[in-house]
């Protein structure tokens, strides 16, 4: 494929700078993405896909499609189109380590818990969520736990509902937790699928974290990796702040391994290890104001 130019567009649509910028627009106001100018080749050669799927011969033409009312579903498709969905069980196996020894210690005897995974893509980090609190709560089906997992990607999130994955992904599952916790699916014997008692404890749904959340909370555990690293500075700081609003005064939040917390929210957090973060109680307040993490 020959890609557009930076100055001229050329390539097979014509791609120009002004093309660009409209759509990078586009994409910070609906989705909070940031599109350097750098990222122009990769945009074009993602896209570019896409124009001929629709039958479009040029990007002004494609962008009229997704400024139409009509087009929702071909917005999501840009964000498929913009973003990659690299997942895998018990990625950043750190977290899942301070999940089980130090976040549902924390919680005690308390009847309700609530996690969520925010930007799960296809299930693997929710489901990862689900067995260690399977394997750590021996009193779980006596009690008020729940997982709720949120992707913008409505395609992703159907096959993050249905459980099931290839069988080479398996050997990430810690061998206890494999044992337990997946079975051989019967249809498919290359593919293996988590036990009900696990997919119970999930609940998917679809969610763009740049719009209005439909819930309260307040969350124990908040799971947000790899994500804030597709958004500006600013985005980033404000999505930690509404995090942080989210979680009850000792909730934690794990975030992605080139991320950071900054902006107004690190008075709100104090790091507790690598990517993690614990949302400061009040007897606390006093004694971090100010402090950067």
């Amino acid at each position: 494929m020959i890609l557009a130019t930076a100055e001229t567009g050329t390539g097979e649509f014509g791609f120009s700078d002004a093309d660009f910028r409209d759509l990078a627009r586009l994409a910070r106001a609906e989705y909070g993405l940031s599109l350097a100018d750098s990222k122009k080749p990769l945009v074009y050669s993602r896209l570019a896909r896409r124009l001929r799927a629709r039958g479009v011969e040029k990007f002004q033409d494609y962008m009229a499609l997704l400024n139409d009312d009509a087009e929702a579903d071909e917005r999501l498709e840009l964000i498929t189109a913009l973003t990659t969905n690299v997942t895998s069980f018990f990625r950043e196996r750190h977290h899942f380590d301070m999940l089980a020894s130090e976040l549902l210690p924390d919680c005690g005897h308390h009847g309700r818990i609530r996690l969520w995974s925010a930007g799960c893509s296809s299930g693997q980090e929710a489901y990862s969520i689900a067995m260690t609190l399977r394997d750590s709560l021996a009193d779980i089906d006596r009690r008020d736990v729940r997982v709720l997992a949120t992707d913008i990607d409505p395609a992703i999130v159907r096959r993050a509902q249905n459980g099931r994955y290839p069988k080479e992904e398996q050997s990430a599952i810690p061998a206890h937790l494999s044992r337990q916790f997946t079975r051989r699916c019967n249809s498919d014997p290359d593919h293996f699928e988590m036990t009900d008692d696990v997919g119970k404890l999930v609940t998917f749904a679809e969610l763009n974290l740049m719009t209005t959340w439909p819930f309260r909370g307040p969350f124990d555990g908040i799971f947000c990796r790899n994500v804030a690293i597709y958004f500006d500075q600013d985005t980033q700081q404000k999505l930690w702040t509404r995090f942080a609003e989210m979680l009850r005064p000792g909730g934690y939040l794990f975030i992605g391994h080139s991320e950071r917390v900054s902006g107004p929210a690190t008075a709100s957090f104090r790091s507790v290890g690598v990517t993690a973060y614990r949302k400061i109680v009040p007897s606390e307040q006093s004694t971090t104001k100010g402090r950067e993490t």
